[in-house]
């Protein structure tokens, strides 16, 4: 599936867990994810977690911090 597909899995409501970034229909946080995964979780062991996730919701979470880095510039603490 394109990223761009992805990415519409992906929702950003005000109205919904204060705006932050949401996989579509949940209210779990796509940091919520990308924290599971930069720990070491596979992403079959984060949809443990959270079985209402599909591998292609951790895609999705995975394309937008993509899209998100490419559009801006990080200062990493040295």
């Amino acid at each position: 599936m394109p990223n761009a597909d992805l990415v519409q899995r992906i929702t950003v409501d005000p109205n919904v867990c204060g705006g932050k970034p949401c996989v579509r229909s949940t209210r779990i946080y796509i940091a919520i994810i990308l924290d599971g995964l930069a720990e070491g979780l596979s992403p079959e062991q984060v949809i443990d977690h959270y079985p209402q996730l599909t591998l292609d919701d951790i895609r999705a979470a995975l394309a937008y911090a993509a899209a998100l880095a490419q559009e801006n510039t990080w200062k990493l603490a040295g």
